[in-house]
């Protein structure tokens, strides 16, 4: 056996057991330690992407090599892949533009701690995009969930212990939810293989025997999820959580935490139901409905409001619409587009709110709009990486945000009863997203007229926040990257996608 295949098992390993280690090392030497294991991390989702790329094919990892039901599995595609090194590439940067917030925001004693929470949802959302098996993936599910507590409530000011109380208590009940699918899927298959089940259902579906129960199955498993991905309405404990926890956490619970969700959720349509069968079912229009919804509610949100950070939370809530919408097409196409838009979503979200913060840090740290006037001329680099994510999150050509815009369009043409529903909502979105992002863009390089805002703030330069800066242009490379070079991320899903049937 080729030693690149241990690299999966070897990266969650490696990231799980740099948690307990943090915890006996001081700030310094933790934020080290976690800087090196997701770079290594990076690397092998790197290599193991080259491999599986090579050879065309998915291939099993077993634990211990012994089979199921005694034994529990790693599946690696081109999909899984990719996805671990993305999640990795976006972690590394969002860290980094934290680095200087963390160390002002935090007590020194509890730096090594946040790096322990860090270690440990690398750990979880590398076991959800790999694993074969999907009780293991409950378990690290709310591995996921405690961690992101963690990195909310970590600063114990009332309005981030508030935001993670909300979030413990919605996430429960998606947790619920969830394992209680889980439990009615065992019931009805006997298996907790996600292949295994697969069979099953296949079984079942054609004799049509245990219809509903695998309907009730379907439709709890992907409300569970979706509560826990903040598909609206049940989104109220993201703005305080993104808005108020420290920087690198709302980077990484805005672009990963809800994306291991939604991953999860595609390897149960494909993987587990089977999407033939998804796509016959009522629970994908209910998505439809509801991510329709959010593309609407969560632009609607956005443009009342008056700080930055929760402007940029309540986008994420409409974002979060569009990838149910395009699950809610009931087609590969849609999938397709939802998928891209998890990457695009991913990259430029951690880039607004890391371009946000240099903002903030020009205009005397107000987060309140009437204060940002003219930031962008006091710190031109977050002022520039600002204006490319609002650019594309309206989806102007040349971004990421555009790409997938244009994907969600082309999926829905032809569609019988949604194309129409589809295209509308794609426009007024559009529309709305221009509202608050382009509102926010005109603020900060409009110049400051009155001497009280030209007193709070103050010129930064790149030298002053070199790390800071080196994300931004990275997140500002990464988005053109995927805006001008669509064609070979979209192929790379498409192939995922196929190796997932």
């Amino acid at each position: 056996m080729d030693f690149v295949r241990n690299f999966p098992f070897m990266s969650i390993i490696l990231s799980l057991f740099s948690g307990p280690l943090s915890s006996v090392l001081n700030a310094k030497w933790a934020k080290r330690l976690n800087t090196a294991v997701i770079t290594a991390v990076g690397i092998m989702s790197a290599a193991v992407l080259i491999y599986v790329l090579g050879t065309g094919e998915p291939y099993v990892y077993m634990m211990g090599h012994f089979p199921a039901p005694w034994g529990n599995e790693i599946r690696v595609g081109v999909l899984e892949a990719f996805m671990a090194l993305f999640f990795c590439v976006i972690m590394l940067l969002s860290m980094m533009g934290g680095s200087a917030e963390r160390q002002k925001e935090l007590e020194e004693s509890k730096q090594n701690l946040y790096y322990i929470m860090v270690d440990l949802l690398l750990c979880s959302l590398l076991a959800l995009v790999y694993t074969n098996d999907l009780f293991t993936a409950y378990v690290f599910v709310e591995i996921n969930t405690i961690s992101a507590c963690g990195l909310i409530m970590i600063r114990q000011n009332g309005r981030t212990i508030e935001a993670a109380v909300r979030y413990m208590i919605m996430s429960l009940l998606g947790s619920g939810l969830l394992l209680l699918g889980i439990c009615f899927l065992y019931d009805l298959t006997g298996h907790l293989l996600m292949s295994n089940i697969k069979e099953q259902v296949q079984i079942l579906a054609a004799s049509g025997e245990y219809h509903i129960p695998l309907i009730v199955s379907l439709g709890l498993m992907s409300v569970g999820l979706a509560i826990k991905s903040a598909l609206y309405p049940f989104h109220t404990w993201l703005p305080d959580a993104y808005g108020y926890s420290t920087i690198s956490s709302a980077a990484i619970l805005s672009s990963l935490v809800s994306k291991g969700y939604i991953f999860l959720l595609i390897k149960i349509f494909y993987r587990v139901i089977g999407f033939d069968f998804v796509g016959e079912s009522k629970v994908i229009h209910v998505l439809y409905v509801f991510g329709i919804i959010g593309m609407i509610m969560g632009s609607v949100s956005a443009i009342r409001e008056d700080k930055i950070r929760r402007m940029i939370a309540y986008s994420s809530v409409a974002q979060i619409g569009y990838i149910y919408m395009g699950f809610g097409l009931g087609t590969a196409e849609g999938v397709l587009a939802s998928m891209y838009h998890v990457i695009s979503h991913s990259a430029t979200k951690s880039l607004l709110f890391v371009a946000a913060s240099g903002l903030t840090d020009a205009s005397g740290n107000s987060r309140h709009f009437r204060d940002l006037t003219g930031a962008g001329y006091r710190n031109r680099l977050a002022g520039a990486a600002f204006t490319v994510g609002s650019l594309s999150m309206v989806g102007m050509p040349i971004f990421s945000g555009f790409i997938s815009k244009l994907l969600f369009a082309r999926a829905a043409f032809g569609h019988e009863y949604k194309m129409l529903p589809t295209l509308i909502a794609l426009a007024v979105s559009t529309i709305l997203n221009a509202v608050y992002f382009m509102k926010t863009v005109i603020r900060i390089y409009t110049p400051a007229e009155h001497p009280a805002e030209m007193a709070q703030g103050r010129k930064i330069t790149v030298k002053e926040q070199p790390t800071k800066s080196v994300a931004l242009v990275f997140f500002i490379l990464l988005n053109l990257l995927l805006g001008l070079s669509s064609e070979p991320v979209t192929r790379l899903i498409r192939q995922g996608l196929d190796m997932f049937g």
